[in-house]
């Protein structure tokens, strides 16, 4: 298949491809598909997702997460437990 694209829609393709670690023939033949196959239909948040990435407005995932460990939760317990009561603070009108 051969097609002809302006050269500011070949850079955001190119760009799109990038970003996701795919060739460009990957990346086209993907969008075909989910443009043309209705099980392939995002959800209402991807949709708004995908507008604001092209926004700029998205941010980039984190680093995962883990949890913490136990040690670690009793140490943040016991530090919260040694401050001002909240009713203290209400009552003093803080």
């Amino acid at each position: 298949m051969t097609v002809r694209l302006d050269d500011e829609l070949l850079d955001r393709v190119r760009h799109a491809a990038s970003r996701q670690g795919r060739s460009m023939n990957e990346y086209v033949g993907s969008v075909l598909d989910a443009a043309t196959d209705p099980d392939l239909a995002g959800s209402e948040a991807e949709q708004l997702r995908e507008r604001l990435d092209r926004a700029g407005l998205l941010a980039p995932p984190g680093a995962p997460r883990s949890r913490p460990s136990r040690a670690e939760v009793a140490r943040a317990r016991a530090a919260a437990s040694t401050g001002t009561l909240l009713s203290d603070l209400v009552s003093e009108g803080r």
